[in-house]
């Protein structure tokens, strides 16, 4: 029996075809694998692609959530960002299109729509794009700032299941 108190989700978001703004996407899915290959009930992992009203809805009930997703800040391509989520949170702008809807917008909108439903800790990894034109591979500085993000990542799972593991 898993208590949702304790769920962690992390989210990928990005677009595939637009060559390292998929690198928010892939590190979802490699995080999917590693968690077919070790399985634990409180850690779910979604990619959201670029639908921040999933992000809203994947994220209501998590103790804690993380976001990776690319960055287009004229930094050095490959920068890796952590960032805690309350800095990144801003209101939608009035609209009627859904696409202008971002997990930006769904971290200030969860917030206020689900209020302790929507989880209090949230970590955002933002890795600096140096190619967000179309494309299906990411250049080799992202793709190294992929794996790094990845085993920090990894490596925080594995602390947090084996520290539940020991309250059981």
């Amino acid at each position: 029996m898993t208590n949702d108190k304790e769920q962690i989700t992390i989210i990928g978001c990005g677009n595939l075809n637009r060559s390292d703004d998929a690198v928010g996407v892939i590190i979802a899915q490699r995080l999917q694998q590693y968690l077919t290959e070790h399985p634990h009930p409180n850690i779910q992992i979604y990619d959201c692609g670029t639908a921040g009203m999933e992000v809203m809805f994947q994220a209501r009930g998590s103790k804690q959530l993380i976001i990776i997703d690319a960055s287009s800040t004229n930094s050095e391509p490959g920068a890796v960002f952590k960032v805690p989520g309350k800095e990144l949170e801003t209101l939608p702008e009035p609209s009627y299109n859904l696409h202008d809807f971002r997990w930006d917008n769904a971290l200030a909108a969860g917030r206020k729509i689900f209020k302790d439903d929507f989880p209090s800790l949230v970590t955002v990894y933002l890795i600096e794009a140096e190619n967000l034109g179309f494309g299906l591979e990411l250049s080799p500085a992202v793709k190294h700032s992929a794996d790094f993000v990845l085993s920090e990542v990894t490596a925080m799972i594995e602390e947090w299941v084996m520290g539940n593991r020991k309250n059981y």
